[in-house]
C-alpha cells in the first residue's frame, strides 16, 4: 500500500444520488477515502453528501453533470483531481431505463436510455483513463447487472444497454491487459436491488414497476463494488445467488429460459397496484432535485440484507488471493535459496583421496 493510499484513496462515483451508487459512497466513506459524487439531482446530491461526511469521508465534493455529456464529464474529472488529487478508483453506475413492451417505446426514449446508461459509461471510463494511464494506476468498476447477459421483456432499451457494456468492457480489458499497464477494470453483475428507481422510472405499464424477486438492499451491491475495487484482477463479479442461477441457466439452456421468461416475466416485475398517473420519471430530468430520496427503496420489508452467496465468493476469493501471494514468495525465493545451496556446495571441500 503506498503512502497516497494509506491515507484514503480518490474515489468517483457516478449515479451517486440514490441506489447502489450512495450506497458505494457510504462504503468508500466509512473507509476514509476523499469522494466525488457524480449525479443531475442536488438534493440527493447533498444527501449524499451528508451521509458520506458523517460515515467519515476524507473529504466529498458533490457534483452535478449528466454523465451522457462527455463535455461535462471531462469538466468533472477535471475538478475531482484539481479539488481530491489522483483518481485511484472510478465507478460507473449511473443509468436510466424505460418499463414498457418494446413497441412502446419512442426512438427518442430508447437513445436517452443509450446514451445514460451505456454511453455515460463509456465518456466516464475515457475521462478516468485519460488520468490513470500515464501514471499507470487506477481502478475502474463498472456496475452492471445479470442483465447485461439475459435480457428480460418490458426492458429492451436497458437490456440493450447492459449487453453494449459487457461487449464493451470486454474489449476494453484485453486492450489494458495487452498494454502492459496497471490500471484494471471490473464489472460487477448485479441482482435485484431495491432503489427508488422503482418509484421514478418511465414505465408504461399498468401497474407499478418492482424489481424481481428476489430482492437485495443496495448495501449488497455497495459491499461487491468495494471488493471488486480492492481486488479488480478478476473480470468480474456475480452477487447473489438470483443472479449465478440466471447466467448459469441462460449459459447452458437460453431458449428454455426465453420461454421462462416470456410465461412469468411481464408479471414478477409488477406489484399488482394500479400505477398512478402522477408518478413521476427521470428519463430527462432528475426527481431528487428538491427532495432526497436516499439509497432504498420501498420494498424494505422484501429485500435482503446479506447474500449468502457474495459471503462465501469473498471468503474464497480472499483464500486464494492468499494462497497465490504466498506461492508468489516461494517462487521469488527459490532463485536465492538455490544459489545459497550451490555456495555452500562449492564451499566444502572435497576429501583428499590420500587423507
Amino acid at each position: 500500500m503506498t503512502l497516497h493510499e494509506a491515507n484514503g484513496r480518490t474515489v468517483v462515483i457516478t449515479g451517486a444520488s440514490s441506489g447502489i451508487g450512495r450506497a458505494c459512497a457510504l462504503a468508500f466513506a466509512a473507509r476514509g477515502d476523499r469522494l466525488a459524487l457524480i449525479a443531475r439531482g442536488r438534493a440527493g446530491l447533498h444527501g449524499a453528501v451528508r451521509e458520506a461526511q458523517r460515515a467519515g469521508a476524507g473529504k466529498v465534493i458533490a457534483i452535478e453533470t449528466d454523465t451522457a455529456d462527455p463535455d461535462a464529464v471531462e469538466v468533472a474529472a477535471q475538478r475531482v483531481e484539481e479539488e481530491l488529487g489522483p483518481i485511484d478508483v472510478w465507478v460507473n453506475d449511473a443509468f436510466a431505463s424505460v418499463f414498457a413492451p418494446f413497441t412502446e417505446i419512442t426512438s427518442e426514449e430508447f437513445r436517452r436510455v443509450t446514451e445514460v446508461s451505456y454511453l455515460g459509461y463509456v465518456y466516464a471510463t475515457a475521462a478516468a483513463l485519460r488520468r490513470m494511464l500515464p501514471r499507470d494506476a487506477g481502478v475502474i468498476v463498472q456496475v452492471g447487472s445479470a442483465i447485461a447477459y439475459r435480457g428480460i421483456p418490458l426492458q429492451s432499451a436497458y437490456s440493450g444497454a447492459k449487453h453494449a457494456i459487457q461487449g464493451w468492457h470486454e474489449a476494453l480489458r484485453c486492450e489494458l491487459l495487452a498494454s502492459g499497464t496497471r490500471v484494471r477494470t471490473t464489472m460487477v453483475q448485479m441482482p435485484a436491488v431495491n432503489t427508488p428507481q422503482f418509484d421514478w422510472v418511465r414505465s408504461r405499464l399498468p401497474q407499478r414497476a418492482q424489481p424481481v424477486p428476489p430482492i437485495y438492499q443496495p448495501e449488497v451491491a455497495a459491499r461487491a463494488v468495494l471488493y471488486a475495487a480492492d481486488h479488480p484482477g478478476r473480470r468480474e463479479y456475480w452477487v447473489g445467488a438470483s443472479t449465478v442461477a440466471t447466467l448459469v441457466a441462460n449459459a447452458i439452456a437460453p431458449a428454455l429460459l426465453d420461454r421462462y421468461l416470456a410465461r412469468t416475466g411481464l408479471a414478477s416485475q409488477q406489484t399488482g397496484e394500479r400505477r398512478r398517473g402522477s408518478d413521476p420519471d427521470n428519463l430527462f430530468h432528475p426527481v431528487d432535485s428538491r427532495q432526497d430520496f436516499g439509497a432504498h427503496g420501498r420494498f424494505d420489508d422484501r429485500a435482503r440484507a446479506r447474500s449468502l452467496q457474495q459471503l462465501t465468493a469473498h471468503r474464497l476469493g480472499a483464500l486464494a488471493h492468499s494462497a497465490w501471494r504466498s506461492a508468489g514468495r516461494v517462487r521469488a525465493g527459490l532463485p536465492g535459496a538455490r544459489a545459497g545451496f550451490v555456495s555452500r556446495m562449492r564451499g566444502r571441500r572435497a576429501p583428499h583421496p590420500h587423507e
